[in-house]
Formats: structure tokens, sequence, C-alpha cells
């Protein structure tokens, strides 16, 4: 069987690629370790090498996948990978095999728990690794450090710099003499202004009393207090002021209820007089006063 590409299972019906069909009769005929490292060290056929990768994976030990699997971190050969929809897609070998080490599911394969690498390290079964690209990172630390000694000194650059700034023969104009002129003791003034103010400033933090310090603080806290105090009479004036309003709106309210009481009460009696009196003069009788 000639292997074209990498793969799970693809399909609405979950049909496996070839290549995880060769993983499963490699797991059945169960070949020797040697057989399987020659498959990871052959350089040939790219898609054999990832074949005895994924079983070093499955089968071997930690020790095992470290040592033989991240040499291929050197490999940048494209491969084709089919995902689970059908479609392919290109990736290297070292991201392959990157994703054998850290993933734990890869080709929709649970792979089994691989130990930590600086565990191994830890327990002297496995030597620290060392990135190929440290030899080239030293090689341009140690260029740009000769570059650096060739470089020319700063001093004769500064030189060359102030030849260039320095006036031409021209006369300058009346504003730029009034300018360069006048600009050497304003900056002067100012540098004495600061100094002063910061000199002063600290003079007086220096020589501030501790005496003072305290009667600072028995203002500071005084002031707090009378506020507080002020406060405090304000809400009560405030809260007196509505009990009182309070109280003669009440008042108002009990006399007009009271007015209106004695009011329906007299109409009422002289309604009662009104029909005793029609009564007697019927009866002939004489009317009540």
């Amino acid at each position: 069987m000639e292997l074209k590409y990498i793969g799970g299972v693809f399909g609405g019906n979950v049909k496996p690629t070839d290549f995880l069909c060769l993983v499963l009769k490699m797991l059945q005929i169960q070949p020797e370790k040697d057989i399987v490292v020659e498959f990871i060290k052959n350089e040939d056929f790219k898609y054999v090498r990832v074949l005895g990768a994924v079983y070093m994976r499955l089968t071997g030990t930690s020790l095992d996948c470290y040592k033989y699997l991240e040499p291929l971190y050197l490999d940048y050969r494209t491969i084709r990978k089919m995902n689970r929809s059908g479609e392919f897609q290109t990736i290297h070998m070292d991201e392959f095999i990157d994703e054998l080490l850290r993933e734990e599911r890869v080709i929709d394969i649970i792979l089994p728990r691989l130990q930590k690498r600086i565990v191994l390290e830890d327990s002297n079964e496995l030597e620290q690794r060392v990135s190929p690209l440290e030899e080239d990172l030293e090689e341009m630390d140690i260029s740009e450090d000769e570059e650096a000694h060739r470089s020319p000194s700063p001093e004769k650059h500064r030189g060359k710099y102030k030849d260039l700034d320095k006036p031409s023969n021209r006369s300058p104009s009346p504003k730029y003499k009034r300018s360069r002129s006048r600009s050497p003791h304003r900056r002067d003034r100012h540098k004495r202004k600061s100094r002063s103010r910061s000199r002063d400033r600290h003079r007086d933090k220096r020589h501030r009393s501790p005496g003072r310090r305290h009667k600072d603080d028995d203002d500071r806290h005084r002031k707090s207090k009378k506020s507080k105090r002020d406060r405090h009479h304000r809400d009560e004036d405030r809260h007196k002021d509505r009990g009182d309003k309070h109280r003669g709106d009440k008042r108002d309210k009990d006399r007009s209820r009271h007015k209106d009481r004695h009011r329906d009460h007299g109409s009422k009696d002289s309604q009662e007089i009104h029909e005793a009196n029609e009564t007697r003069a019927k009866l002939g009788l004489p009317p009540l006063k």
C-alpha cells in the first residue's frame, strides 16, 4: 500500500484512513523495537517515518519517545493530512512530531500518558535538550561584538556633528543674534530660581519643629471637630423646623375638622326644631323657640 497522506477518520459514516489502518496492522503484528527505529530513521519515505513515530508514541516508553522523536524536529518537510470532513491540509513534519509529544489526542487516537521531560532530566535518565539554534545565536552574538569593536568611537562622530553645527561665515540676522545672546542668561536665571525654590522648600521641611507639627495637627483636629459640631446643629435645627411645621399642619387640620362637626351638629338641631314646629302647628300648639 502506498501512503500519500496521514489522518484518522473522516466522513459522516466515520471511515478510517489508510494510514490509520496501517497503524492498526502494526499493532497487530507487534514488530521489534529495532524495526520501528529503522522506520523512524528512514529519510527517503516521509510517511514511513511518520508511521514509525506514531507507533513508537503508542507503544514506547517516555524515555524512548523523547530519545527517538525529538531528532525529528529537524525535519521540515511538508506532509498532507486529511481532516474529519475529508479535506486535505498541509503541515510540516516537525509540527506533527510536536503534537505527538505534547497533545493528548492525535489523528483521532487517544495517546498514552507521557512523563514530563523535566522529571526525566532531574532523575538523570535524560540529558538536557540543546536546541540547534543556540549555535547560530552564539555566532550572531560574536559577529555583533566584532562589529561593535570595529565601529568608530562616538567622540569622533560628535566632533563631526560639532563642525556641522557651526554657523557659516555670513553674518547672522539680528533676531538670531538676540536669541543666542539672551537665551543663556534666561536659562541661568530659570535654573537659579528653581534651585532657590527647592532649597527653601527643603529648608522649611527640615526646620519645622515637632511642636509646630503638633500644633498644626491640633488646629486641624479642632477645625474638623468644629465643622462636625456645626453640621450636627444644622441637622437638629432642620429637624426641629420640620417637627414644628408638622405640628402646625396637624393643629390646623384638627380645627377645621372640629368646625365642620360643629356646623353639621347645628344644622341637624335646626332641622329637628323646624320639623317639631310643623307638627305642633298641625296640632294647634304654640311653636318652640
